[in-house]
This record gives structure tokens, C-alpha cells and sequence, in this order.
């Protein structure tokens, strides 16, 4: 039986340990037994805490939304127009979330999403919330349909810029992956003859 003070640690190496192993081996080629030699815990242990993989996937999941979610709101408190819009595209694009492992993991987690209704409710929702923000900060600087429009267009490029990267045929950092959403913002501001 585990120890109950040692749950919440237990369980967090194995998400940590998940989101490595899918990250570099996918997830259909990592098995509950890898992930928990990698958090240190036994293959009996790691079912007890999550059941099977696709529970793991899960919550992998959403151990990096949650991360990405405080992480923003954090960073556009008290901001608005384009300071925010800055902010939103800093925390997306983030040394701790732009990272192989998380790239690598979000790629996974598209590819899953496919297959698992919970996962694909989670992409929504990180989807909806994405967009809602972004025509927030886009509103003060654009017509209601371009905001709407542009939010989707930098929507696009944030998890398209996750795909290349996980993929290896991307932006080589965050500094690079920021320039290119900043160029189409510009782009997009100066059409509208707000540049």
C-alpha cells in the first residue's frame, strides 16, 4: 500500500517521467513499465496511480496546461493591447514550455487526441483559451473581425511552430519562434494601418 504523504510526489515524477519518455520514444511505443523505471516507482504502483497509459497521457496533459495556464496569467496580469500580446506569445513560446520534451509531448498529444475524446476535450478548451486571450489584446488594435481573424492566424502559428520544433525542421529556439509570430502580428497591424 503506498504512503499517503508520498502520493502527490510519486505521481508528479511520473507524469515528469511521461512527458520525457513520450516526448523521445512516442506514445505509442512507451509503456507504463518504462515510465515508472524513469520516476523510480514500481510498473504496480504506477497503474494504482493512474490506471494505464492513456489515464498518464492524461494527466501529462494536463500537468502542462495547467503550468502554461498559470504561467500566463501570471505574466499578463494588469496588461492590455500590446504589451499583452507580447506577454501571451512569451509564455507560449517560454524556455520552460518550448522545450523538446514539451514540444515532443504536444505532438504526441495531437496524435492521441485523435483517438481519445478526454484528450481532445482538453485541446479544445487550451484552444478556446488561447484564442480568447489573444482577441482580447488584439481588440484595442484591430476591427472585431481582423482581432478575431489575426488570433486565429497566431493560434495557428503557435502550434504549428510546436510541430516543426518537435519534428526537428522548426525554429531553432524561442528567441526565433517569437520573431516569426511577431513578424506576421506586424504584417497583420499594418494592413490595418495600426503598425
Amino acid at each position: 500500500m503506498p504512503k499517503v504523504g508520498m502520493e502527490p510526489v510519486r505521481r508528479q515524477a511520473l507524469i515528469n517521467a511521461a512527458i520525457v519518455a513520450i516526448g523521445e520514444r512516442g506514445s505509442l511505443d512507451v509503456t507504463m513499465s518504462e515510465i515508472a523505471g524513469r520516476a523510480g516507482v514500481s510498473p504496480a504502483l504506477a497503474h494504482h496511480y493512474f490506471g494505464g497509459k492513456e489515464d498518464l497521457l492524461f494527466a501529462s496533459m494536463r500537468h502542462i496546461l495547467a503550468e502554461l495556464g498559470r504561467d500566463l496569467r501570471s505574466a499578463v496580469e494588469g496588461l492590455a493591447g500590446p504589451a499583452r500580446l507580447r506577454a501571451i506569445i512569451g509564455v507560449n513560446f517560454s524556455s520552460k514550455q518550448f522545450r523538446p520534451a514539451i514540444t515532443a509531448a504536444w505532438l504526441a498529444f495531437y496524435v492521441e487526441a485523435q483517438r481519445s475524446e478526454r484528450l481532445r476535450r482538453l485541446l479544445r478548451v487550451y484552444a478556446r483559451r488561447l484564442h480568447s486571450n489573444l482577441v482580447f489584446a488584439l481588440k484595442p488594435l484591430l476591427s472585431a473581425t481582423e482581432a478575431e481573424r489575426t488570433a486565429e492566424g497566431i493560434a495557428a502559428l503557435v502550434d504549428g511552430l510546436y510541430i516543426r520544433r518537435a519534428l526537428k525542421d522548426g525554429p531553432p529556439d524561442a528567441a526565433s519562434a517569437i520573431a516569426l509570430v511577431e513578424d506576421y502580428l506586424k504584417l497583420k497591424l499594418e494592413g490595418a494601418g495600426n503598425a
